[in-house]
């Protein structure tokens, strides 16, 4: 481990390894080997559990928590090496070769070791190793446990190869590894056509996506004539115009809408909750929808050139927070309703990225703090399926704290966190994107006013329905007693290897969040990436943010004790006003993408296809009918008879001697 840190201590800063290599050899030798173990890791793992087959079900798994952790040891030392250096000099650009070499064109693949990257591969390796050890007991009678392991660890590099790349064109590499990991995931258990259907729904709803990102690098490339990091981002001061800017911000933000499950595009989310629980931690705290923050941050000179995208990037954070937290009051699923509140604290975040310098930092302080206690409940959420007989409603729970104390205790945390009950982690980081959304921006106090409000008003949606969930799970009268088979049902405690992971994210639920807001600690970290932003007063002091916000907590916990805990719950849920029966079914959304969507693209492949049948395939059986005619014609004309084939002739000699006649009259 000591060699490691020397190694990449040694490495001179905004340098690629080609260019440092002839100074030392240490110095490349660090290079080739620290960084791409990152990603190398798990990517290795991953191959050799879908090579081995079969012969690797006895061991398999526990290769796959060895990789990732592994991964983890070594971003571990990157990060503590990071930190010992100067805050200017914590940039580090590592060349891996060159990938395309295309005439005027030309890429390396490279890596971006900063602040922004380490953040992200210290969650992703950290959260994603205690899911794998987690997964090890969930997925143990699975008989494919070893494919899922290997699936898990492709997903885990997928990810850290978007995060860590140096250009838009490498991070499209990732982003499409996680959308197919996450295809194989959520439909591990394919045999359920249910299931199937489910991944191919996340599958084509992040296709749209990707195509915004593929036309942005389209747009890059005509402008800047390159798509690595440092050429674009440097170049949007003078090398493009405001529309182009914006028309790349849009695009951008297309993409961000598909793979972090914003409006319009988040119908994809609740339904991505068929695969085994570890997929769902992984998915909602670690990977896949945070890539959407990720890529909007690490776009921020971009999207701060052009405030019209700006703007349309908080308006979709604003409405996602809003419609998550909606549809989280009325799911009765237990998972589901985690998927609800995903979609609605990444609407936080995607909300702060929007709100520029003074909400960059905040996005991210909340996406690390949201990846311990979501994934928390996540793995809290499969503890009780797996003593529940795998049960998802919510209805068919209560009073479950007494037989399964840990989980109960662990999730405990999770839920004061995204609720932000001080001192818990939610508090310090969710706070922070509310006082942001109160900052004027432009002149524009009314922006202020909206946002702020809406961020405020989402925190008691927030508390209430995550309340309403831990209630009916975890307190009232117990709504249980027979399994789905007619059975005695007898809710008990997971084993340690899920319950040890779930308590270590329960401590990062407690802590982690006072932890980096200590002295702007995290804000400072990410200094050199994002800067330092400016000081702004928001509309209302802060103070009174902060009341208001925690009353409308404690009212929204106060109302869901009254209905969910102190309350008799019906086992089957009433018809409910009108709101409610739409957020049942997602507020319409999967209607809405049917008549917007399939349904015109149906009748636009009947018309294709009607066109291509009558058009195209009738020319050419058009032609072909033609030469059948006149070869049936032709054909009367081969007899088989001498005198008729010399009555031809003597007829075809007086044609020829009157046409002769004739030209010469």
């Amino acid at each position: 481990m000591h060699t490691l840190t020397t190694l990449v201590a040694s490495l001179p800063t905004g340098l690629s390894a080609d260019t440092i290599a002839p100074a030392s050899e240490t110095v490349r030798a660090g290079v080739l080997l620290v960084a791409p173990l990152l990603v190398g890791l798990p990517l290795l793992s991953a191959a050799v559990l879908l090579l081995a087959g079969r012969r690797s079900d006895r061991w398999g798994h526990w290769l796959g928590v060895l990789a990732s952790a592994a991964s983890f040891v070594v971003a571990a030392i990157v990060f503590v090496t990071m930190l010992q250096r100067p805050e200017d000099s914590r940039v580090i650009d590592v060349s891996l070769g060159t990938w395309i070499d295309a005439g005027a064109f030309q890429l390396d693949a490279g890596m971006r070791l900063d602040p922004l990257s380490m953040t992200f591969v210290l969650l992703v390796t950290f959260v994603g190793t205690l899911i794998h050890v987690y997964a090890v007991a969930y997925m143990d009678h699975d008989v494919d446990r070893r494919r899922f392991f290997a699936y898990l660890n492709l997903f885990v590099a997928a990810m850290l190869i978007l995060v860590l790349a140096d250009s838009y064109l490498l991070l499209f590499v990732g982003w499409e590894g996680v959308g197919l990991a996450s295809y194989l995931l959520i439909g591990f258990w394919n045999y359920n056509t249910e299931y199937a259907v489910a991944a191919k729904k996340a599958f084509v709803a992040n296709r749209i996506g990707d195509l915004g990102l593929i036309i942005a690098l389209g747009i890059m490339f005509a402008t800047f004539g390159a798509v690595d990091f440092g050429t674009v981002l440097s170049g949007v001061d003078g090398s493009a115009g405001q529309g182009t800017l914006t028309a790349i911000g849009l695009m951008l933000l297309l993409a961000a809408c598909g793979k972090s499950a914003q409006f319009p595009l988040q119908s994809w989310l609740g339904d991505a909750m068929a695969g085994p629980t570890p997929v769902s931690a992984l998915i909602h705290a670690a990977t896949m929808v945070t890539a959407g923050v990720y890529l909007i941050v690490r776009s921020a000179p971009l999207f701060d050139a052009a405030p019209t995208a700006q703007l349309v990037v908080v308006i979709v954070g604003a409405i996602t927070l809003l419609f998550g937290a909606i549809v989280g009051c009325a799911k009765d699923d237990i998972k589901k309703a985690l998927a609800a509140s995903t979609m609605s604290q990444i609407g936080y975040m995607i909300l702060a990225a929007g709100l520029g310098p003074v909400g960059y930092a905040f996005a991210i302080f909340h996406l690390i703090t949201h990846g311990f206690f979501k994934a928390g409940m996540f793995l809290g959420a499969g503890s009780v399926m797996h003593g529940m007989d795998d049960q998802v409603n919510m209805r068919r729970f209560g009073g479950l704290a007494r037989y399964m104390t840990i989980t109960w205790l662990t999730f405990m945390a999770g839920w004061l966190a995204i609720i932000g009950i001080p001192p818990f982690s939610g508090f310090w980081s969710k706070d922070k994107i509310i006082e942001a959304a109160f900052v004027p921006v432009d002149g524009a106090p009314w922006r202020a006013w909206v946002f702020g409000t809406i961020t405020m008003l989402a925190a008691g949606i927030t508390a209430f329905y995550m309340s309403r969930l831990f209630f009916m799970t975890f307190e009232g009268e117990r709504r249980w007693s027979t399994k789905r088979d007619g059975s005695a049902q007898h809710p008990h405690e997971s084993p340690r290897l899920m319950t040890w992971p779930m308590i270590v994210l329960a401590v990062g639920s407690v802590g982690l969040g006072a932890f980096l807001a200590l002295g702007d600690r995290f804000v400072d970290w990410l200094a050199p990436v994002l800067g330092h932003p400016e000081h702004h007063e928001p509309v209302l002091p802060v103070w009174v943010i902060t009341v208001l916000t925690l009353a409308l907590v404690i009212a929204g916990v106060v109302l869901a004790w009254r209905r969910y805990a102190i309350s008799q719950v019906p086992v089957v849920p009433p018809v409910g006003t009108a709101l409610t029966r739409a957020a049942r079914v997602d507020l319409y959304q999967d209607s809405v993408n049917d008549i917007a969507l399939v349904e015109p693209g149906q009748a636009l492949t009947r018309s294709l296809v009607y066109a291509d049948r009558t058009a195209i395939d009738g020319t050419v059986t058009g032609v072909g009918l033609s030469t059948v005619l006149l070869g049936g014609w032709v054909r009367r004309v081969q007899t088989g008879y001498v005198r008729s084939y010399a009555a031809s002739m003597l007829l075809g000699l007086v044609v020829l001697v009157v046409v002769v006649l004739l030209v010469q009259s």
